[in-house]
C-alpha cells in the first residue's frame, strides 16, 4: 500500500518513518529543507530502539499524495480545511486519511471538505524534530483510530509495522481523553519551555493542572461526550513515560511559530462559553500563550 504523510513534522515522520521502515511506499509531504534532507541522506529515526536512516520519497507538492491507499493527514490544526481542499483533487477515490491531530474536532472538519472517508486517530507519542530528515522519539507511539471500512486492515498493517494500535467505538471519548493531556500540559509548558518531567515538580502546578483538567471533565459531560478510560490516570503518566518531552506548543513557540492552543485550551474555553461551563483556568493558559505568539510575532 501507497501511504502518503500530509505535513511531515515529528507526528509524520516518526509514524512514516516506521512504516517506510517495515517496506511500505512512503511519500512525506513537507518543508523544503526537509524534503531536500530526506532525498539526499534519507529520513535519520533516532528511537528508544535503533537509530537509523531510512529511505522513503519526499517532495514539497501536495499533489504526492496522488495513489497512497492511505493518507496520514498530520498537518496543524489550524490548517486542517486549507490542506484538505489542496489534496482533494490528487486524492484516490477510496484512499482512507486518517487525521493524526491535535484537537477533537478535525476528522468532521476536514470531512466536510473531502468525499473519501476520513476516520479521526488519537495520537500518543513523545517526538520532536532535531533538524531537517531528523526525527527524535522520545517515547510512546500508540494509535487509537475510529471505527471505518478500512480499521482493521491498518490497524494490522501497524502493528506490523511496531506501531500499537487499535479500533476505538467511542473515538470522540478518546479525543476528548488526549484533549484533556493537552490542556493540561501544553500550554504549562510553553509558558515555561519545560519538559513534563521538570514541569511538574514546580510549585503550584499539580493544582493547577488539577483545575484544568477538572473544567475539562466539565465541559465534555455538557457536550454529552463520555470522555475513555481512567483520566487522572493517564495525567499522571504524562511525566513518567515523557519526562523529556516538550509539549508541541512549547516547540511552535520556541521557533517563533504560532500554536494550536485555539484547538485546546481555547476550544475547552469556547465550548464552556455555549454551554454555561465556567472555565477560568483554561482561560488563563489560552490568553497567555496568546499573549507569547503576539509578542514573538512583534519582535520578529
Amino acid at each position: 500500500m501507497k501511504i502518503a504523510v500530509m505535513g511531515a513534522g515529528a507526528v509524520g515522520c516518526y509514524y512514516g518513518g516506521m512504516l517506510a521502515r517495515a517496506g511500505h511506499p512512503v511519500v512525506l509531504i513537507g518543508r523544503p529543507a526537509h524534503v531536500e534532507a530526506v532525498r539526499r541522506d534519507g529520513l535519520r529515526m533516532e528511537t528508544l530502539s535503533f537509530d537509523e536512516h531510512v529511505r522513503l520519497d519526499a517532495s514539497t507538492e501536495t499533489a504526492a499524495v496522488e495513489g497512497a491507499g492511505l493518507v496520514l493527514f498530520c498537518v496543524k490544526s489550524t490548517d486542517t480545511e486549507s490542506a484538505g481542499e489542496a489534496m482533494r483533487p490528487h486524492l484516490a477515490p477510496d484512499a482512507l486519511v486518517l487525521t493524526l491531530q491535535n484537537g477533537v474536532d478535525n476528522a468532521k472538519r476536514l470531512q466536510s471538505v473531502l468525499p473519501q472517508e476520513v476516520a479521526a486517530t488519537v495520537v500518543y507519542v513523545a517526538t520532536g524534530m532535531s533538524g531537517p530528515g531528523h526525527v527524535k522519539h522520545n517515547g510512546r507511539g500508540e494509535l487509537v483510530i475510529a471505527q471505518s471500512s478500512k480499521s482493521a486492515q491498518i490497524v494490522e498493517l501497524l502493528a506490523a509495522a511496531g506501531v500499537p494500535a487499535q479500533i476505538s467505538d467511542n473515538v470522540d471519548g478518546a479525543l476528548w481523553s488526549k484533549l484533556i493531556l493537552n490542556c493540561a500540559y501544553n500550554a504549562l509548558s510553553a509558558i515555561t519551555q519545560m519538559p513534563y518531567g521538570r514541569l511538574v515538580q514546580g510549585e503550584g502546578v499539580q493544582a493547577t493542572i488539577r483545575e484544568v483538567v477538572n473544567e475539562c471533565l466539565a465541559v465534555a459531560a455538557a457536550s454529552g461526550v463520555t470522555v475513555q478510560g481512567d483520566v487522572w490516570q493517564a495525567v499522571q503518566r504524562i511525566p513518567v513515560t515523557m519526562p523529556l518531552q516538550f509539549s508541541s506548543t512549547a516547540q511552535d513557540l520556541a521557533r517563533g511559530k504560532l500554536s494550536e492552543i485555539d484547538h485546546l485550551n481555547g476550544y475547552v474555553l469556547r465550548q464552556g462559553e455555549a454551554l454555561g461551563v465556567a472555565t477560568p483556568a483554561n482561560r488563563v493558559l489560552h490568553t497567555l500563550v496568546k499573549l507569547l505568539e503576539r509578542r514573538d510575532a512583534q519582535a520578529a
